[in-house]
């Protein structure tokens, strides 16, 4: 039906847009700023030297000449900006599913000051994000928190928002958020990424976030050749990692080669952490995560991959990968392996070789966690070695680590504590 006030509705539509373009400076002077070139997708990713660096990613709907960020030590006054440094972003055209270009843009802050709490923003020098802040760790040991989420992947804007704001409610001092894969449901469908960005608000361009891929951030392959072996999970010889990862992401690249980005370690103020990528090249990472966890010198070690070692979820397990793994857990002495995949929840006793040890011993607990909607039954194969297991919540989880403590608390999404248990060095 044609609107009787078309003709007044358009002006005001006008005047509104008109207003909304214009934009003055500290200088009072005004100039058009185009929403197609302001920065949206902020997000800041973890180095693999986090004391010293740090990465942030944002995204443009139109390509831009001049991409780069702007950094200094964070002020009390008013005065913003005016001890900036700028560094030029490297820029990337990409392609969604719908053939809909967008514009990657990516830097990496360097030479910062440890334990020092920095402001940044993002731009081409006329079209700017906001301030934000971000804090270095330390080099050294010092107790920090961080936040775990198994996987969000379906329902990501109207189910795992409030997830994300549950956490920063209880957990607004996290040093960084870890997602362990099935980040979304097709990670080559561009609109779903949008969901997980309208999800995590503002949230990510002041909290680091670590990521791995799950399967579903997979894709066919069409022309690769499957080839099965026994005993072995069909890896990316039939699938392949989505196009849209690596672009909107700066994650390090210090895995096997192939992997960058997908699997990657990093040390955080006297924790090793390593991120395995569960779905190519395991036998290429069991290698090198031998190699990396034979000369940690960090108090703590905890990983995170995306398919459990020890199945929470009916009908599925990964004999494959505890070969590999398991062997290297145990003689390295991983304090705490966090997955995904399974969509329920399951953690286990301190083991070792798959069995439980005492409290007082050397083991590792393992656990699964999802926190989407998305849930399976749950599998009695493993219910021997489970502490606590459970299905029909969406939960995260808070891990603080002390040099001689660490404490694990899973919760719901109303902020109520599921489970919780303690390691101590």
């Amino acid at each position: 039906m044609r609107n009787p006030n078309h003709n007044s509705v358009n002006a005001v539509k006008a005047f509104i847009v008109i207003a909304a373009l214009l934009f003055v400076n500290n200088a009072g002077c005004a100039f058009a700023v185009d929403v197609n070139k302001t920065p949206d997708r902020i997000i800041l990713n973890l180095t693999e030297t986090p004391a010293t660096s740090q990465a942030v990613t944002w995204r443009t709907t139109e390509s831009v000449a001049t991409p780069q960020g702007q950094i200094e030590v964070a002020v009390d006054t008013v005065d913003l900006g005016k001890d900036a440094v700028t560094a030029t972003a490297v820029a990337e055209a990409v392609k969604s599913g719908n053939d809909t270009i967008a514009y990657s843009y990516s830097v990496v802050f360097k030479s910062l000051k440890p334990n020092t709490l920095y402001e940044y923003r993002v731009g081409d020098g006329v079209n700017w994000s906001e301030w934000s802040e971000f804090k270095t760790p330390g080099e050294s040991f010092a107790p920090f928190k961080f936040v775990y989420f198994g996987d969000p992947q379906v329902d990501v804007k109207s189910s795992c928002s409030r997830i994300f704001r549950a956490a920063y409610a209880k957990a607004p001092d996290a040093r960084f958020w870890s997602i362990v894969g099935d980040i979304v449901n097709s990670g080559d469908k561009d609109e779903l990424w949008a969901e997980l960005y309208y999800a995590l608000g503002w949230i990510p361009r002041m909290t680091p976030m670590a990521f791995v891929p799950g399967n579903h951030e997979y894709v066919e392959d069409k022309g690769a050749k499957l080839v099965i072996k026994a005993n072995k999970p069909i890896e990316a010889g039939v699938r392949k990692l989505n196009k849209l990862w690596r672009p909107q992401f700066t994650l390090p690249e210090n895995g096997p080669k192939g992997l960058e980005e997908t699997a990657y370690y990093i040390d955080y103020q006297g924790v090793r952490f390593v991120w395995l990528n569960g779905t190519e090249k395991l036998d290429e990472q069991s290698k090198w995560l031998d190699g990396i966890l034979s000369k940690n010198q960090q108090r703590w070690t905890i990983v995170s991959i995306h398919q459990p070692f020890y199945s929470t979820g009916k009908d599925r397990d990964n004999p494959y990968n505890r070969q590999l793994f398991i062997p290297i857990f145990d003689k390295y002495s991983v304090d705490l392996v966090l997955q995904g995949h399974d969509h329920t929840y399951g953690r286990t006793y301190k083991l070792r070789d798959g069995k439980k040890v005492a409290d007082n011993k050397k083991g590792t607990v393992y656990v699964v966690s999802v926190s989407g909607p998305k849930t399976y039954e749950l599998s009695e194969r493993y219910e021997g070695i489970m502490a606590k297991s459970g299905i029909g919540r969406q939960l995260f989880q808070v891990i603080s680590v002390d040099k001689d403590l660490l404490r694990y608390e899973s919760f719901t999404a109303t902020g109520k504590l599921y489970d919780s248990f303690e390691l101590k060095k």
